[in-house]
């Protein structure tokens, strides 16, 4: 994987922040309605994230979709782990199971 220099990227960005939101648009101008919904997820959790946004690197919006072997953005990841895109971070928030793991990752939450 590692002589693959888009995932050489990928992988930089998930060593150097704990949470990472591969994602249209930015955290602060989502430019698509999946996206703007993880970031709101995140955002009532207090969550500090980095949103990476593959409309400016065509290599890492398709990249990202070979990363996770998931074809959908965004995709949300923890600690360096994939753990899903809008449909499952939305019902992960809803049942609680976000949150805790979160905690579990230690992963600082302001309001949670």
């Amino acid at each position: 994987m590692s002589d693959n220099p888009v995932f050489s990227k990928i992988q930089a960005e998930l060593d150097e922040n704990p949470v990472v939101l591969f994602m249209k648009g930015s955290p602060a101008f989502p430019q698509c309605g999946f996206s703007s919904a993880v970031v709101q997820v995140l955002t009532q959790l207090g969550v500090k994230f980095k949103g990476v946004n593959v409309l400016e690197n065509d290599e890492i919006r398709q990249g990202i979709k070979d990363f996770a072997n998931w074809p959908t953005i965004p995709q949300l990841y923890v600690k360096g782990e994939f753990v899903g895109g809008c449909d499952i971070i939305r019902e992960m928030a809803a049942s609680g199971e976000l949150a805790q793991m979160l905690r579990d990752k230690d992963v600082n939450m302001m309001n949670a």
